[in-house]
């Protein structure tokens, strides 16, 4: 059996998708339901409402109507508050040191300096292109949600 057909530890609970894009958003949202990755998928338009989101789910005082993502599929290139700022913020107040999400980054226009950067952040697993594929998918399910 290879790595593309071995069982996943789904349907995931929930998926937060963070891109500013609304066709990205609706792409990866429609193949991953077509796919039954998870139960639920929440579509944040950026770093900011992703950072207030996860610190109702993650505070000192958790928001029971904020439930823990387990996975993150963040864009790099964001108004407001990009990816890089994101994720400086979420290891900053270390949000899931008891509970760990899977992030993956996003991205339209793989620069050097951007890939480069990634590497600086522990928390980020792996990046994609956008938009994600079938192949993608179950590669993500395959490498971090196996049974």
């Amino acid at each position: 059996m290879n790595s593309l057909t071995t069982p996943y530890n789904f349907p995931l609970d929930l998926v937060l998708l963070v891109d500013d894009d609304d066709t990205t958003n609706y792409l990866n949202e429609r193949l991953m339901r077509e796919m039954q990755v998870a139960k639920e998928y929440k579509v944040l338009k950026n770093g900011k409402e992703a950072m207030e989101y996860m610190s109702k789910a993650y505070g000192p005082e958790p928001d029971p109507a904020f439930a823990r993502p387990d996975l993150i599929l963040l864009d790099i290139k964001m108004p407001v508050m990009d990816g890089f700022s994101f994720l400086d913020e979420y290891q900053k107040h270390n949000m899931d040191a008891a509970d760990p999400v899977i992030i993956l980054m996003l991205t339209s226009s793989a620069s050097f300096y951007d890939l480069e950067r990634l590497k600086h952040y522990s928390k980020v697993r792996k990046h994609y292109s956008k938009a994600l594929t079938k192949y993608d998918i179950r590669e993500i399910l395959a490498e971090f949600f196996s049974k």
